[in-house]
């Protein structure tokens, strides 16, 4: 295992820790950055309008395109140890 994947998982480990609720959009990020990460592109169909709280996910995800697995786990890390730090 590779240090970057190893400090994804850490952090996946980290974000649990957290000791208070982070903003939507801090949510947005990490769900979108995780999957990114462990995924890569979005994919599937999109959630409909009526289902807000997956499709904000999903519109949150498929902004990432293009991104490199390897990047979107270094900013998940990075943005996790910035919520952890405060």
């Amino acid at each position: 295992m590779s240090d970057l994947d190893q400090s994804f998982a850490d952090a996946q480990v980290d974000v649990k820790k957290l000791t208070s609720k982070p903003s939507n959009d801090d949510l947005l990020s990490l769900y979108s950055l995780y999957k990114q990460g462990s995924t890569g592109d979005a994919s599937g169909k999109r959630p409909g309008r009526l289902d807000m709280v997956n499709r904000a996910k999903f519109d949150a995800w498929a902004k990432l395109e293009g991104t490199s697995q390897d990047s979107a786990k270094q900013q998940y890390v990075d943005l996790v140890t910035k919520l952890l730090a405060g």
